[in-house]
C-alpha cells in the first residue's frame, strides 16, 4: 500500500495556500484538467463516447463485469432493434446484476417477487404477455430465459420511445426518476473510451513459456495509445520503476481495466507543477476517464469534486483499486491502484521520490493517512 499518518503541524500546513498540495476541486472546474491532461498528453478527449446508439464498444469495466454470455446478448439485442447495447446492460445491471443476484426470482423459473416480476429483467406476467419474445430460436419465450429476456427488453424499450428517448422509455420500463439515472449511469460506464478499448485484450500468463513474448506484444499495444513509457512487470501488484518515481511497472496479472488506469496514472506525471495540475478531484476524473469506466458525458454532467466521491461506487476497498474521499477537515480525495497510491497531497505522507513534488504523483508510505475520516469505496467490480 502506499500512505501515511500527518503530525498537527503537517496538517495545519494543508490549509495554507502555498503549501496546497491536497485538493483544489472546489476552485477549479473539473473539465479545466482533463483539458490541460489531454493537450500534455496527446490524449484526445473525444475518445470518450456520448453516442446513444449501438456502435460504442465495451468499456474494459464492462468486459471485466458483465458475463461474456449476457454482453453477447445485449450486444445482439441491441442491433437487431436499433438500440443503444449499454443501457440494456445498465438494465440488466439494475434488475439482476446480470444474472447473479441471488433472489430468486431472478435465477429460479417460475419464481417472482413480491411485485410479481422474475427472469433476468424483471418482467411482470402482464408486460411480458405483450412484449415479450423469442430470444434464442428455441420456439418458445420464457421471461426466465436470459436471452428471452434480454431480447424481450430490447423490444420493450423500442416499444417505449428508444431509441429516439431513451429516458421515456427506461421510465417506462421502472417508474422511478432514480432508476432511470441508474440505467444512465451504468451505461455510460460499460461504453468504452480510447485507452479502455485498447487494454480490453486479455494477457496470457503463466508458466507457458511464451510469456516473454506476450508480455512484449501486449506492451506495445498499451504504448501505442500513450506517449508515456509501458513496462510490464510478473504478478498482480504495481511497483515504481528503478529508475523513475513517475513511471509505475504494470503488472501482468492485473486485470486490463486495472493496467489502464495505471497507465492513465503515469500519464499524469508528466505533468507540470502548479495549482492547476493540483486538482485532486480531476485527477481521479482522468484516470477513470482514460480507462473507461467514467464516459465524459457523465463527467461533464456531474463534474465530480471529492465530495462527490464520498459516496461514489461500491462500498468498501476494492481488490484493486480504492477510492478514499472526505469532506472534513477539508475536501480530498485520491486512490490506490494495484498497490501504489496516486495523491495530490505529499506532506508527511510519502516517503518514496516523489515526497518534495506537488501535483499528482505515486506516493509511498506504509499506511492510509490518519489526518481524515476516509469514505473508503472502489469502482464496482475492481
Amino acid at each position: 500500500m502506499s500512505a501515511g499518518s500527518l503530525t498537527t503541524h503537517e496538517h495545519r500546513e494543508i490549509g495554507k495556500p502555498a503549501k496546497l498540495a491536497a485538493c483544489l476541486a472546489v476552485l477549479v472546474p473539473v473539465l479545466a484538467l482533463l483539458i490541460a491532461i489531454a493537450a500534455v498528453m496527446g490524449a484526445s478527449l473525444e475518445g470518450a463516447p456520448e453516442r446513444s446508439t449501438g456502435e460504442a464498444q465495451p468499456s474494459a469495466l464492462a468486459r471485466a463485469e458483465i458475463p461474456a454470455v449476457y454482453l453477447g446478448l445485449y450486444e445482439r439485442a441491441a442491433q437487431r432493434y436499433g438500440l443503444d447495447w449499454a443501457i440494456l446492460a445498465g438494465i440488466g445491471k439494475e434488475e439482476c446484476d446480470h444474472g447473479r443476484d441471488r433472489d430468486r426470482s431472478c435465477r429460479s423459473e417460475g419464481a417472482t417477487n413480491a411485485a410479481g416480476a422474475g427472469g433476468p429483467m424483471q418482467f411482470l406476467a402482464q408486460t411480458w404477455a405483450r412484449y415479450g419474445v423469442d430470444g434464442d430460436g428455441d420456439g418458445r419465450s420464457d421471461r426466465w430465459d436470459t436471452a428471452d429476456a434480454i431480447f424481450a427488453a430490447a423490444n420493450y424499450l423500442h416499444a417505449s420511445g428508444a431509441p429516439g428517448d431513451y429516458g421515456r422509455a427506461i421510465f417506462a420500463y421502472n417508474h422511478a426518476g432514480w432508476y432511470v439515472a441508474d440505467v444512465e449511469r451504468w451505461a455510460g460506464r460499460y461504453r468504452g473510451s480510447a485507452l479502455s478499448d485498447a487494454s480490453s485484450v486479455a494477457l496470457a500468463v503463466g508458466g507457458s513459456g511464451e510469456e516473454g513474448a506476450e508480455a512484449g506484444g501486449w506492451a506495445a499495444r498499451l504504448q501505442a495509445q500513450t506517449t508515456t513509457r509501458v513496462e510490464l512487470i510478473a504478478g498482480v501488484r504495481a511497483e515504481l520503476s528503478p529508475a523513475s518515481g513517475h513511471q509505475a511497472l504494470i503488472p501482468i496479472g492485473a486485470p486490463p481495466v486495472v493496467q489502464a488506469m495505471l497507465v492513465a496514472a503515469n500519464e499524469l506525471q508528466m505533468l507540470p507543477r502548479g495549482a492547476l495540475e493540483e486538482d485532486c478531484s480531476s485527477t481521479v476524473n482522468y484516470v477513470l476517464y482514460r480507462s473507461g469506466i467514467r464516459a465524459i458525458a457523465e463527467i461533464r454532467r456531474e463534474n465530480p469534486l471529492a465530495l462527490d466521491y464520498v459516496k461514489w461506487g461500491a462500498p468498501g476497498p476494492g481488490r484493486w483499486v480504492t477510492i478514499y474521499a472526505t469532506t472534513s477537515p477539508t475536501n480530498h480525495t485520491f486512490m490506490t491502484i494495484a498497490g501504489l497510491r496516486l495523491d495530490t497531497s505529499h506532506d508527511g505522507t510519502d516517503s518514496g521520490p516523489n515526497r518534495a513534488e506537488d501535483g499528482p504523483r505515486w506516493r509511498i508510505l506504509d499506511r492510509i493517512p490518519t489526518w481524515a475520516h476516509w469514505s473508503v469505496r472502489h469502482p464496482p467490480g475492481l
